[in-house]
This record gives C-alpha cells, sequence and structure tokens, in this order.
C-alpha cells in the first residue's frame, strides 16, 4: 500500500469519524456524546494507526487531553470564577520583575562589554541608547529594580511572622507600590 493510499484512507476515516461525531452530538447529551464518541475514536482510529505501534500510547494520550478539552465544561479551579487577590498579583508581579532583572543584568553585562571594548563599541552603545525605546526599558528595569527590593523586604517581614494582619498587608502593598514609583522617579530626575 502506497503512502498516498494512506494518506486517503486517514483522512476518509477521519471523515468518518467527524461525521458521525455530529451526528451523535445531534442525538445525545454532552456525557453521553463524550463517552460513545471516546469509545468510537479508541476503538476505530485506534485500530486504523495500528500499523505505527510506538504511537499508539502518544495517540491515546493525545485522544485523551482533546476530549478533556472539547468538553465544554471549566477546568476546576478555574481563573474566571476567582477574584484577583491583591497579594496573589503583588506575588506574581514579584516573580516577572525578577526574571526582568536576571535579562536586564545580561544586557547590563553586554552594556559593560560595549564600553570596555573602545571607542568604535562605545559609538555603537551611544546609537543604542539614544533611541526612545532603549529609555523606556531603561526606566521599567529601574521600576522593576526598586519594586522587587520593596516587595522583597515586605515578603522578609512576613517571613518573621511581622505585618500579617489584612489590614496591614494591603496598605504594605500599597506602600510597595508608591514607594517603587517615587524611588524610581527620583532616580530618573536626579540622572
Amino acid at each position: 500500500m502506497s503512502r498516498f493510499q494512506h494518506f486517503r484512507i486517514f483522512w476518509l476515516v477521519f471523515f468518518l469519524v467527524f461525521s458521525i461525531k455530529i451526528l451523535l452530538k445531534s442525538i445525545l447529551s454532552t456525557d453521553l456524546f463524550t463517552y460513545f464518541s471516546y469509545l468510537f475514536l479508541n476503538t476505530k482510529l485506534l485500530f486504523f494507526l495500528n500499523f505505527r505501534k510506538k504511537n499508539i500510547l502518544r495517540t491515546n494520550k493525545v485522544l485523551n487531553f482533546f476530549f478533556k478539552m472539547q468538553s465544554k465544561r471549566p477546568l476546576s479551579p478555574h481563573l474566571s470564577i476567582h477574584k484577583y487577590v491583591l497579594t496573589a498579583v503583588f506575588s506574581i508581579f514579584h516573580r516577572f520583575t525578577g526574571i526582568a532583572l536576571s535579562l536586564g543584568a545580561v544586557l547590563l553585562a553586554l552594556w559593560t562589554y560595549l564600553i570596555a571594548m573602545g571607542e568604535d563599541y562605545f559609538i555603537i552603545f551611544q546609537t543604542l541608547s539614544s533611541h526612545l525605546i532603549f529609555k523606556i526599558f531603561l526606566f521599567l528595569w529601574t521600576l522593576a529594580i526598586f519594586y522587587h527590593l520593596f516587595n522583597g523586604i515586605r515578603y522578609l517581614f512576613w517571613s518573621y511572622g511581622k505585618l500579617m494582619q489584612l489590614g496591614v498587608v494591603y496598605k504594605s502593598g500599597y506602600a510597595v507600590l508608591f514607594l517603587s514609583a517615587l524611588t524610581t522617579i527620583l532616580v530618573w530626575v536626579s540622572v
């Protein structure tokens, strides 16, 4: 059997599965449809793919994942049913700023390298740093430094069990935002 015939048979089986799926969906309820279509696909489609013995387990996992994702029910716990809590948002941004600081440190090392290589490379640095996008990146990196610093200090207090009352947690979160913005502006005004 040639590759073209395998391809035609695969698409024929795929079309049959698709048409039976639509027929079952119109007749049965969602749970019964999922059960019967899963049984049908496991027996017919996996039998068809039996010549690829190495991929049977992977195909079964893909089919299981496909049917889990195809059901219209939300995953549990789903993000859409939860309210954003300020401490969770600050924790997520603390991690993001940590990643941004790591990437910024690599760029800072490249900047130092360009300066140390001599006048020709320093001209490259000057042309790069004269762009507005570079200054915006540098401003956001400075903001990330101070946010990560002040939020890290807040986490250190929490590690010792201090400032854990709900009202104080929210006030310290707003203080972190205020101090981060204030110190970033002071640094950029002084430069």
